[in-house]
């Protein structure tokens, strides 16, 4: 049983919020771990998703100002979207991934941070998003699957701003985070012979 830290910790081990999402799969650890690292984030729909993220982009839309969405958002690469990084990799065990900037208003506003200065950052105004995906033997030719996000701000007036968003985001990441959680089930699962049925989304 491992007792190291995992590099959630090391990257943001003091936050404000904490969301954590788990799914037991019917593969095991290693053909898992593999869907989890061919993740393609624009392969993750539900109606609720594509509605919102549609209602989300509108105003942007009009002023004729909403960029094309990337062709492939690859979990185990960096840049496919503005502000979000890396924050390092364990082989058959996690993979983690966090963002810099002021998320809590209509329009976003990213901050670019390099992966070395993500754990230190602390200019005030922002907040900071560290996320991660595990995976642990469950059982036999099982696996557990944790989907986790931590969110910290740098300085009290974005963390009162931040906490009235989040009341009302809670619910839509917590499905979000579901939704990704069946996409790899299922990618894991029918990778699998004889283990080929969909992993229902709440």
């Amino acid at each position: 049983m491992s007792t190291k830290p995992m590099i959630l910790d090391e990257q943001l081990p003091v936050f404000d919020v904490v969301i954590a999402e788990h799914l037991v799969v019917d593969a095991d650890p290693e053909t898992t771990w593999q869907a989890v690292h061919d993740l393609d984030f624009m392969s993750v729909h539900t109606p609720l998703m594509d509605a919102s993220m549609w209602l989300r982009g509108l105003p942007a839309r009009l002023r004729g100002q909403q960029p094309p969405p990337p062709a492939q958002l690859r979990l185990a690469k960096s840049g496919g979207l503005p502000g979000w990084l890396s924050l390092g990799e364990r082989e058959a065990d996690e993979i983690a991934f966090g963002a810099v900037g002021v998320f809590w208003q209509a329009s976003i506003s990213w901050r670019d941070v390099s992966p070395a200065d993500f754990a230190g950052f602390a200019e005030p105004g922002f907040g900071k998003i560290a996320c991660n995906l595990t995976v642990r033997d469950y059982g036999v030719g099982r696996t557990l699957l944790s989907y986790e996000c931590r969110v910290a701000t740098t300085d009290a007036v974005s963390r009162r701003k931040f906490a009235r968003y989040w009341w009302l985001a809670r619910p839509f990441v917590g499905h979000i985070m579901r939704a990704t959680l069946a996409t790899i089930g299922a990618d894991a699962q029918g990778r699998t012979a004889g283990q080929r049925h969909t992993v229902p989304v709440s």
